[in-house]
């Protein structure tokens, strides 16, 4: 029996069976990878929220993302703590998650996390003490207001910075684990940034940059430490999402709104240490490989000058 593919291949110079055999390897290493790819954002289930515990802390949970995935927590039947600054908003947003979910529980407290992180953290203590806390969702954050190069960044906006996206982030989340570590179970989610996982750089907004990687770096480093205890510890990372912190952008294919992006951000709940949870922006992610870093950082740098122009006082 002739085989004449065999054939054809004993007649080719040496150089080519390698070849061949680089890129079947290729192939199927990009098939497969595509594979897990479909099954991780439409066919892998969601956790069971619940077998963590019965309650979910959440940051920022009066505008943005956190107030999208509070709702979908809610929906989830996981009673919430929602920690923010403004008394005002938290009643509301309490009003409104209640009267869409009336079974579930909601205690408020007011805790603004660039002020005494210290103090809030103790009421914050007080008012989860007895409550099965099982998901944490460190969402609150603040940017720059107005692209600055760093000579620029005041002070008042730099301790901003430092204190709502790393110190009180930190703080929440050593008073949350110690009860997690006593039960042996827990999920906490923080919430990261495309500035320090996707882009080679971030021009103009450093700063906020800088104290993102932290996010990530410290969820990757927990998530190995506390994996073996029983809780999930992660870094999910939004591309654009349209809400006021980056007032510039609309909705598009890739830019979903809050409400379209907390699905996929509540449903990625303990899956992995770094994560993009919306397809589309994986896939956005993805493509953004290919772009040469020159051409990437010199496009980033015109769009923060574009905002500086269009929004010259945030």
């Amino acid at each position: 029996m002739e085989f004449p593919l065999l054939e054809t291949l004993k007649s080719q110079p040496v150089w080519v069976l390698p070849l061949l055999s680089v890129g079947f390897f290729n192939l199927l290493r990009a098939s497969l990878y595509f594979l897990w790819w479909i099954y991780v954002f439409f066919l892998r289930p969601s956790k069971n929220l619940l077998g963590y515990g019965r309650w979910a802390i959440v940051t920022g949970p009066t505008d943005g993302i956190g107030k999208s995935m509070a709702f979908e927590m809610a929906r989830k039947g996981v009673n919430l703590v929602l920690v923010g600054r403004r008394p005002d908003m938290l009643k509301q947003v309490t009003g409104a998650i209640k009267a869409e979910v009336p079974t579930i529980e909601v205690v408020t407290v007011v805790f603004d996390l660039n002020e005494d992180i210290a103090d809030g953290v103790k009421r914050l203590g007080d008012a989860i003490r007895g409550l099965d806390v099982g998901v944490l969702i460190n969402n609150a954050g603040v940017s720059y207001r107005v692209p600055k190069c760093l000579h620029e960044v005041d002070e008042e906006m730099f301790s901003e910075l430092v204190n709502v996206n790393m110190e009180a982030l930190t703080d929440i989340t050593r008073l949350v684990l110690s009860g997690m570590v006593k039960k042996k179970k827990g999920a906490i989610v923080n919430l990261g940034s495309a500035s320090t996982v996707v882009t080679p750089s971030y021009p103009m907004l450093a700063v906020y940059a800088g104290t993102k990687a932290y996010v990530d770096s410290l969820s990757r480093s927990l998530h190995q430490e506390y994996k073996n205890n029983g809780i999930d510890i992660q870094c999910q990372v939004p591309l654009f999402v349209v809400t006021k912190m980056v007032p510039d952008k609309k909705l598009y294919f890739f830019n979903p709104s809050p409400d379209g992006y907390a699905p996929s951000a509540v449903r990625a709940i303990g899956y992995g240490a770094t994560v993009i949870p919306y397809w589309r922006q994986s896939l956005q992610a993805y493509l953004a490989t290919y772009v040469p870093v020159g051409i990437f950082n010199e496009q980033l740098l015109r769009s923060a000058l574009r905002r500086r122009v269009l929004y010259p006082y945030g």
